[in-house]
């Protein structure tokens, strides 16, 4: 495993973590980290995360992870050890919304077993 992919891997985990512990807004509900992507130059980093729940609480919860950028970036500079710390990007991942809808398709489609 690179170096690269290794401090991607503990950046998820930290960032799963700070989420668990440290931010304190409710509004975020469960929240979870499905993939980070750090550039190679470590200045940018993408964060694709999931919140279970309704539409309504992906919107609240969108603008709480927003407001909470700031002090998630200070945390987990503090604890991953790095020589700069990069612009963090939340995106919320559709791939689980997508993959749901293509299963509700094969299952109207397929004959039942």
């Amino acid at each position: 495993m690179s170096k690269h992919l290794r401090l991607e891997s503990t950046i998820q985990r930290t960032l799963t973590e700070i989420f668990m512990r440290d931010v304190k807004d409710k509004s975020i509900g469960f929240i979870t980290i499905t993939e980070v992507r750090l550039t190679k130059d470590l200045s940018h980093l993408n964060v694709y995360y999931t919140i279970l729940g309704q539409d309504t609480k992906k919107d609240a919860a969108k603008k709480a992870i927003e407001r909470s950028k700031a002090f998630v970036r200070t945390t987990l500079a503090h604890r991953v050890k790095m020589r700069k710390s990069p612009n963090i990007h939340f995106k919320y991942d559709e791939s689980l919304v997508y993959g749901n809808r293509i299963e509700q398709g094969l299952k109207k489609v397929l004959p039942k077993e």
